[in-house]
């Protein structure tokens, strides 16, 4: 495809520096509404209004989900296939809780995202600790009408976050690189 002198990016040369202006290749991509009254936001939020019925339904099935991951952990133990079904169950929850109106079950699925993805010998990583994290995350969804429920699940995500980095800490004691991008600030706020 032959780049037209639009496709160019801009340069404005000075005595110190230069400032170089990418093409705005969005504004082709981009058509003005047809429909002076559309509000596209309007209809996503209507839209997902609509979907809002069925959310129960879909965290029930990411918890059940994460709960035969769990399963497969205690009857066939850590492998590439087990860990990699526990950590997608509960990386898919993590990003999903707050979508389908559960933001309070997202901590204790981090958690456990966490603690599966930084053990480096999986076959360490302590299932006494799982069962702590899927019952925490099954508890949650839950109990989640309960007026006192974020109060709970805010202290039991917390004392579980603690002891995973506690674990984590200590499993990861001879890989500093690895402890600072463990528990060093995040970029994302």
């Amino acid at each position: 495809m032959a780049r037209s002198p639009d496709d160019a990016p801009a340069v404005a040369t000075f005595a110190d520096h230069e400032v170089i202006t990418p093409p705005h290749a969005l504004r082709k991509a981009v058509a003005p509404a047809l429909d002076p009254n559309d509000d596209p936001v309007g209809r996503a939020e209507q839209a997902l209004a609509q979907l809002s019925t069925e959310f129960a339904g879909w965290m029930q099935s990411e918890c059940d989900r994460l709960e035969t991951a769990r399963q497969n952990v205690k009857r066939d133990g850590f492998n590439k296939n087990t860990h990699d079904e526990l950590f997608r169950a509960a990386h898919d929850i993590r990003g999903e809780a707050a979508t389908f109106g559960y933001p309070a079950v997202g901590g204790a699925a981090d958690s456990l995202c966490r603690l599966v993805e930084h053990t480096p010998e999986m076959a360490r990583i302590p299932l006494m600790l799982v069962d702590q994290h899927v019952d925490a995350v099954r508890a949650i969804f839950r109990d989640y009408s309960r007026v006192d429920l974020p109060a709970i699940a805010t202290a039991l995500t917390r004392r579980l976050r603690e002891v995973t980095d506690e674990f984590l800490r200590v499993e990861n004691s001879d890989r500093p690189d690895l402890l600072e991008s463990i528990f060093g600030p995040t970029l994302v706020p």
